[in-house]
This record gives C-alpha cells, structure tokens and sequence, in this order.
C-alpha cells in the first residue's frame, strides 16, 4: 500500500512539474514568425536570385566568362547598321542583339561574380530567395526579349548584309583591276 501511494505520488508531481513548465511557457511572448506571412529583412548584401535587365545588356558577354560554374548562356546576332539598337540607361550604344541569355539557377552558386564585370551594370542579385520548383526545366531563366524565329531572323539579316558587303567588295575591286587594266594599256 506504501508503494501504491508513492507511485501515485510521484505520477500526481511529475505532471505537476510538466504544467509548471506549460503555464511558464504559456504567458511568455511567442518569438516564432509566421513565415509565409511575415518574412525577415534581409541584409543589404545578401546574394539571391540573378535578374538582367535586357533594356541595358549590350550582349559583352563578361558576365558569362565570369561565371566559374557555367550557368549562364549567351548568344548574340551582330546587328546591321538599318537596326536601330538604341543606347542603355548609361548612354552605351548597343551593336548586338541579344538572342539567347539563360541561367540557370540550379547551377548558380550565389557567388556574385558575374555581377561586377557588367559594364553596364544590367545583372544584380535581387532579394527574391524563394525560387522553388517541380521540374528542374524551370529553373532555367530566360531573360532574352526575342523570339526563336525573331533571333533567327537577326542572324539572317547580319549574313544577308555580310554577303551583299562582299559582293560589293568584290565589284569595286573587280572595277579596280579593270581601270588598273586600261591605264597600264593606254601607257
């Protein structure tokens, strides 16, 4: 009977102390954020998901050579002297279109490389850091403003240009030897 009373006893005080521990925790303010809602700020230097600003992009291509793990991609149509590029908010003229710039975050490793070399400073670090995603297809960001067929049409045009340049080329030269031709005939 004396162990049946202690027993109970030690029962009765050990959920004594446990509420003790509950109440005590229960009237302290809660220190947890609820975080889908409320977020933290984050530090003025933290590094995050890559944004390009293809208004700005002259196609130079340093933040690709920069970049140690390859996870960006650029390719890039010379731009006929018809085109009309415009000039990034620094006052840069622009000579390529640029018909290709992916990155692909999954590679990324946040290391902010590839932002310094820009000269144009149209690549930062954003402050999004939620980017996740079902198929690893979508982690790959394409920033470029053009269209497969329109980048494709841009690289025809440059050809286009390059080959009327050369027959012009061709015909001044031919035009050339012929009138060089005639003088040293006529001596």
């Amino acid at each position: 009977m004396k162990q049946y009373l202690k027993n109970t006893w030690e029962g009765i005080w050990t959920v004594l102390i446990g509420m003790k521990v509950t109440f005590k925790h229960l009237f302290v303010p809660a220190v947890t954020i609820q975080y889908p809602d409320v977020k933290l700020p984050l530090p003025d230097r933290a590094r995050n998901r890559l944004y390009v600003n293809m208004d700005d992009c002259i196609g130079c291509r340093q933040c690709e050579r920069a970049c140690p793990v390859d996870c960006i991609i650029i390719d890039t149509a010379k731009a006929t002297p018809t085109d009309d590029l415009g000039t990034t908010s620094n006052g840069k003229k622009k000579a390529l279109w640029v018909t290709k710039f992916d990155i692909d975050i999954a590679k990324c490793c946040y290391c902010s490389l590839c932002v310094y070399p820009c000269p144009t400073e149209c690549i930062y670090m954003t402050d999004v850091y939620e980017f996740s995603e079902y198929k690893r297809e979508d982690l790959i960001y394409n920033f470029s403003t053009l269209t497969l067929d329109e980048a494709e049409e841009k690289k025809v045009n440059y050809e286009k240009f390059m080959e009327e340049k050369a027959a012009a080329k061709a015909k001044a030269d031919a035009e050339k030897a012929a009138d060089k031709n005639q003088d040293t005939k006529k001596k």
